[in-house]
């Protein structure tokens, strides 16, 4: 029995941030090699990470490039959406 009265009782939104990947499944069939495989694997993570952490996606992937040629490889953990700010770039 369920008590607590501010459970969500669909999953609604965790079906939203699926459907696109769901919708694309043909098209990722070739992506020309396992590695290309991986690498789409990179880019969605980033994004929606990106999305969760308040980022506009194409302005943290903006900010990622121009920074990440001059920044230490053994801080690279800096870079990541949530330690950056937005409004910070």
């Amino acid at each position: 029995m369920l008590r607590n009265g501010r459970a969500c009782l669909h999953n609604n939104a965790a079906e939203r941030r699926m459907r696109p990947l769901a919708l694309g499944r043909k098209n990722y069939l070739f992506a020309g090699s396992l590695e290309g495989g991986k690498s789409a694997a990179t880019i969605y993570t980033l994004v929606g990470t990106a999305e969760l952490n308040g980022w506009d996606p194409q302005a943290y992937l903006r900010v990622l490039l121009e920074r990440i040629a001059d920044h230490p490889i053994n801080r690279i953990g800096e870079l990541a959406p949530w330690n950056l700010r937005p409004d910070a770039a």
